[in-house]
């Protein structure tokens, strides 16, 4: 009997900050950070290359902080800060079960990570080490979904995958708050854009779409979904530019 081969080559996993913080909501849960990791471990295992793609909305939430009267840049910049801060945990938790990973930074700081070259990215990939991309796009006014969405095209990666936290896939209303909320199981990316559902920000699904580059929402809590996803299993919602 022939093993099961994964579906994809080259992935990028997008965690939110929230992810992280698990049920505390604020911080770095230790205990979620090790099931990440083991989950990441599992996957890269497999020979999958690998790049993650952290946000930091568990330490600072640039927009909220707009809101409150901060300059939106300056708030902005304050998150990218926090995203190197989960980046380095993150690898510091797969280093402790022996993953080789490298983080790139697009906010240069040079004593702590490289900073994001595609070449050396891409090689690092090429040589099994799982990549993490920190300080979003280096640009206010962007997101960690648009950061995953640009480096998943320039890396050529063949699948997203957002790990949610506390929510299986994309539902037609918010399913903590609805209970007639109803899960889909495949999406259009227009679909995502004309119906508001939040998936990511608009600037991120367009560039998902004008680059066909599938996105699958799934969650992160259940042990072992990240093999699932990548293997190909019927987990979360598939979101693409043409449904199957």
């Amino acid at each position: 009997m022939t093993t099961p081969q994964p579906k994809y080559r080259r992935i990028i996993l997008k965690l939110s900050g929230e992810a992280l913080a698990g049920d505390k909501g604020y911080g770095i849960d230790s205990e979620m950070m090790s099931n990440i990791a083991l989950q990441v471990r599992e996957v890269a295992d497999l020979g999958v290359q690998m790049a993650i793609v952290v946000g930091g909305g568990n330490i600072w939430r640039g927009v909220s902080a707009s809101a409150r009267g901060m300059d939106r840049a300056t708030a902005d910049y304050v998150g990218m800060l926090a995203t190197v801060m989960n980046a380095l945990s993150l690898q510091d938790a797969l280093e402790k079960l022996g993953v080789d990973t490298r983080v790139q930074t697009s906010v240069e700081m040079s004593q702590v990570a490289e900073p994001y070259i595609r070449r050396r990215a891409i090689r690092h990939l090429e040589k099994g080490r799982v990549v993490i991309f920190a300080g979003g796009t280096g640009n206010p006014y962007f997101s960690t979904d648009t950061t995953a969405a640009l480096r998943a095209a320039e890396i050529e990666a063949e699948v997203i995958l957002m790990a949610k936290n506390g929510v299986d896939g994309v539902y037609t209303a918010d399913p903590l708050k609805d209970p007639t909320a109803v899960k889909y199981d495949e999406l259009e990316f227009m679909d995502v854009l004309n119906q508001g559902l939040g998936v990511m920000d608009s600037t991120a699904t367009s560039l998902c779409m004008d680059n066909n580059i599938p996105l699958l929402v799934f969650a992160l809590g259940e042990s072992g979904n990240i093999r699932r996803a990548v293997m190909g299993e019927a987990v979360g919602t598939m979101v693409r530019r043409v449904k199957v």
